[in-house]
């Protein structure tokens, strides 16, 4: 543990070795449902219930802009952060479809927006909550300064831990965490690459449509940074405040925060697997309650999973962000859950088990 990580508990390995057991006993031949059956030990081991249950799921969405979007690097002007963020509130965008699909309970918190966002309000019940917790308005332009100071990526890192306890307390027993920023993908990318030893132009792609020219563009903008902030790569804070985002860092808090309360947490895309790696690399034992939701289309996405030995649940060829992917792949969570609760055995079935002879 570090002093910006909460105690994470160590996995219930007795309880995931039960499931594993009880499972076997179930009316299917054994390992039949695959990486259902593998997702229903996960669960066990995450949360200490041998029947563990992921529902309702707690969606946070991190807002915060990047100084960065100035170069060029987007195919949208720095605005629509500010544009979406009203969106989600209203209940409009993907996120909002797909956390209405899964019943989760959604919350879109300010970490970082340029524009003052404090007269945006949820104004109906059933509208997803927005929280201000701003940090400074919008990152520096990491192409010509340090995206942030220390300070600032911890006081980041602690509105996500907050989020998660929030979560938390709301009853959430899943932990989905989105993110809206434009030009996020470029501090993402500059991060990967410097945490991953990797070359740009392997890890760099079209984000929300920067191709062409523009693609080149963008990948000589992330170079030319690397080589002028000099991150330290044995430093993942000093990655984090150089490089990063207050939405990223917010990410990198929500996951520790949730992780420390035995909260399975169900990773979206490519910026929030970077944000997953640099929480993993700040605290190493985060990474057995991250459950992948699916690889995206950004080619850096795959290199991300690698570097965290991570298999995803599905690949759609999504490049959204929001939470989007891992909402959609949250129902695979439940039927491994519900396999768990609901499935007979073959004692209680009076059917012949042949595997038991």
């Amino acid at each position: 543990m570090n002093d910006l990580s909460p105690l994470i508990p160590p996995l219930d390995t007795a309880c995931a070795e039960r499931v594993g057991r009880y499972l076997d006993t179930l009316t299917k031949p054994p390992g039949s449902l695959g990486r259902l059956e593998s997702l229903a030990v996960e669960l066990a081991g995450m949360t200490g219930d041998d029947f563990p249950s992921v529902t309702p799921p707690g969606v946070v969405v991190f807002a915060a802009d990047h100084g960065v979007a100035h170069e060029g690097v987007s195919a949208f002007p720095q605005a629509v952060t500010a544009q979406m963020v009203a969106n989600f509130v209203a209940g409009g965008a993907a996120i909002n479809v797909f956390a209405r699909q899964i019943s989760a309970r959604l919350e879109v918190v300010d970490v970082g927006v340029t524009e003052d966002l404090s007269h945006v309000t949820s104004e109906a019940l059933s509208a997803p909550s927005i929280v201000h917790d701003k940090v400074r308005p919008g990152t520096g332009n990491l192409a010509r300064e340090d995206a942030m100071s220390r300070d600032e990526a911890r006081s980041a890192i602690e509105v996500g831990r907050r989020a998660a306890e929030r979560a938390v307390q709301s009853g959430c027993r899943c932990l989905i965490v989105g993110e809206m920023g434009i030009a996020n993908t470029t501090a993402s990318s500059a991060m990967l690459a410097v945490l991953s030893g990797l070359p740009v132009a392997e890890l760099v792609g079209p984000g929300t449509g920067v191709v062409g020219k523009a693609l080149a563009h963008k990948r000589s903008v992330i170079e030319a940074a690397i080589v002028a902030r000099a991150a330290d790569p044995d430093d993942p804070l000093d990655v984090l405040a150089r490089l990063g985002g207050l939405e990223i860092a917010a990410m990198v808090g929500a996951y520790l925060g949730a992780a420390a309360n035995r909260l399975p947490i169900l990773v979206d895309g490519f910026i929030a697997t970077v944000a997953a790696l640099t929480a993993c690399r700040l605290e190493p034992a985060l990474r057995p309650y991250l459950i992948f939701g699916h690889r995206s289309h950004e080619p850096g996405h795959a290199l991300a999973l690698g570097a965290l030995d991570a298999e995803p649940l599905l690949d759609l060829s999504l490049r959204l962000g929001e939470g989007s992917g891992a909402a959609l792949a949250f129902p695979l969570l439940e039927a491994a859950s519900a396999m768990l609760c609901e499935m007979a055995t073959f004692s209680d079935a009076g059917v012949d088990n042949r595997e038991a002879r």
